[in-house]
C-alpha cells in the first residue's frame, strides 16, 4: 500500500507539512497528491473511528450475512445496490464462502434490527438466507484499538 495512503489511513489530520516530513517528500508534492487521490476517487472521504460505547446514546449493530441468488447481468451488483439504499445499513461487503454478502446493520434495538431482516432485506428479490449475528463489543475497528487491556483492571478475586 502506498506510505501516504497509509499514513492517512493511520490519521487523517496529520497535516501536509508533517506527512512531508513524514514521507521525505516535499509538502507541495504530498498536497498534489492527496488532490490527485481525492480527484480520482481513491480517497472517498475522511472519518472518525469513533468508541461509540463511550456515549450515553446507544444503538445496536449487525452483522447480516445473506445468501443470494445473482442477477444474470449483474451478478451480486443489484442485490448489492438495494441493501446499500437502506439508511440501517452502514456496509456492503461481497464475501466468498457460504453466504455472498455481508451487511453492517445499526438500529435501535435488537428489535429493529429483527424488524429491518424480516420486512426488508429478507423480501429482496433473490435472497434465500440471512444470518444475522449482533456486535457484542468492538475490540478494535479500522486498525485502531478501541480498548486498552493495560488500563483495565481485572477486579476478578480468586477465591479458594
Amino acid at each position: 500500500m502506498d506510505k501516504l495512503l497509509k499514513l492517512l489511513c493511520k490519521n487523517s489530520q496529520f497535516s501536509t507539512a508533517e506527512l512531508a516530513a513524514m514521507l521525505g517528500e516535499p509538502e507541495d508534492y504530498i498536497k498534489a497528491q492527496i488532490r490527485e487521490y481525492e480527484n480520482s476517487g481513491v480517497i472517498k472521504g475522511y472519518q472518525a473511528v469513533v468508541d461509540w460505547e463511550d456515549l450515553p446514546d446507544s444503538y445496536v449493530e449487525a452483522l447480516i450475512e445473506l445468501k443470494v441468488t445473482p442477477k444474470k447481468e449483474t451478478g451480486f451488483d443489484d442485490i448489492a445496490g438495494m441493501c446499500m439504499a437502506f439508511e440501517e445499513v452502514e456496509s456492503v461487503y461481497l464475501m466468498a464462502g457460504v453466504y455472498d454478502l455481508a451487511l453492517i446493520v445499526r438500529g435501535q434495538t435488537m428489535q429493529d434490527i429483527a424488524m429491518f431482516v424480516a420486512k426488508k432485506l429478507s423480501t429482496i428479490d433473490g435472497v434465500l438466507s440471512t444470518g444475522t449475528h449482533f456486535i457484542m463489543r468492538r475490540y478494535k475497528d479500522r486498525g485502531m484499538n478501541l480498548v486498552d487491556f493495560d488500563e483495565e483492571q481485572d477486579e476478578r478475586s480468586l477465591i479458594l
